[in-house]
C-alpha cells in the first residue's frame, strides 16, 4: 500500500468548502446586518464600503442575504444527501445481500425511478407538495437516493462473496448484522466521494427550484430566489445576479474539486 498523498483538487476544493462553511456559519456574526431590513434610501445601491455587494430592490444588504442563503443551501444540501445516503444504502445493501427476487424487484424499481429525468421529478414533487424547505428536502431526496442504492448494491454484491461474509452466513449470523456491521462500513470511501459530488448537485438543484418559486418562500433569502428577483434589474443593478451566481458557482466548484480530490487520494491508498 502506497502512502496517500494530497493533491491539488483536494487542497483547492477543501479550501473552497471551508470558506463556504465559514461564510455561512460566521458571516451573520461578523456582518451583523439584518438580511430582511428594508432601507428605501439605498434601493439598488451598488457595491460600497458599507455594503460590499450592494443592496437589492428593497435596500436590503446583499452580503447579509448571501450569508443566510449559504446557511440554507448547506443545510438543505447536507440534509438531502444524508437522507438519500441512509435510504439508498439501506435499500441497495439489503437488495445486494439478499439477491434473488428481492434484488431483482428492488433494482427494477430503481430503474423505473431513474427513467424519469431527475430534476423534472423533483419539480413535479415540489409542485405537488408545495413551496417550503421541508417539502423541498423531500422532493430532492426522492431524486437523489437511487445513485446511492445502485452503488451500495454493486459493492455489496462483490463483498458478499468474500470468505468472512460466507463464514458469517454459514454460522447463522443475522443478515442485518452482517450488512450493517461488516459490509456497509467497507463502503465508506466510495460513499464519501459520491456524497461530496452529491452536495454540489443538490446546491444547484435547490437554487433552481427556489428560482422557480418552489423553494423557501420570500422574504427568506436563498441564492435561487435572489437570482430570480435580481433578473428584473440585470441591466441597472447587475450585482443582484452576479453575487448569488458566483456563490453558487464557487460552491459547486469547491465540492466537485473536493470529490475529485478524495477519489484521487483514495486511489493512492490502494
Amino acid at each position: 500500500m502506497t502512502r496517500p498523498r494530497l493533491n491539488l483538487s483536494l487542497i483547492v476544493g477543501g479550501a473552497l468548502v471551508t470558506i463556504l462553511i465559514g461564510f455561512g456559519a460566521l458571516g451573520p456574526i461578523l456582518i451583523q446586518r439584518d438580511p430582511l431590513a428594508i432601507d428605501l434610501g439605498r434601493v439598488l445601491a451598488g457595491p460600497s464600503i458599507a455594503h460590499p455587494f450592494g443592496c437589492d430592490e428593497l435596500g436590503r444588504d446583499v452580503l447579509a442575504r448571501l450569508t443566510t442563503g449559504a446557511r440554507l443551501s448547506l443545510a438543505v444540501s447536507v440534509g438531502v444527501v444524508g437522507l438519500s445516503l441512509i435510504f439508498g444504502v439501506t435499500v441497495g445493501g439489503v437488495a445486494g445481500l439478499a439477491g434473488g427476487a428481492l434484488d431483482s424487484g428492488v433494482m427494477r424499481f430503481v430503474d423505473i425511478v431513474l427513467a424519469f429525468p431527475g430534476f423534472l421529478l423533483a419539480i413535479v414533487l415540489a409542485a405537488i407538495l408545495g413551496p417550503g424547505l421541508a417539502d423541498l428536502v423531500i422532493a430532492l431526496t426522492a431524486m437523489g437516493w437511487t445513485g446511492y442504492a445502485r452503488l451500495a448494491r454493486g459493492e455489496v454484491l462483490s463483498m458478499r462473496e468474500r470468505e468472512y461474509v460466507a463464514a458469517a452466513l454459514v454460522l447463522g449470523a443475522p443478515r442485518r448484522r452482517i450488512l450493517f456491521r461488516h459490509l456497509i462500513p467497507g463502503l465508506a470511501g466510495p460513499l464519501a466521494v459520491q456524497a461530496t459530488f452529491g452536495v454540489g448537485g443538490i446546491i444547484v438543484a435547490e437554487a433552481s427550484l427556489s428560482f422557480l418559486g418552489l423553494g423557501a418562500l420570500p422574504p427568506t433569502p436563498t441564492w435561487g430566489n435572489m437570482l430570480e428577483a435580481g433578473r428584473a434589474f440585470i441591466l441597472v443593478a447587475p450585482h443582484l445576479t452576479t453575487a448569488p451566481g458566483l456563490a453558487i458557482g464557487l460552491s459547486v466548484l469547491g465540492f466537485n474539486l473536493l470529490g475529485d480530490g478524495l477519489a484521487q487520494w483514495a486511489g493512492t491508498r490502494s
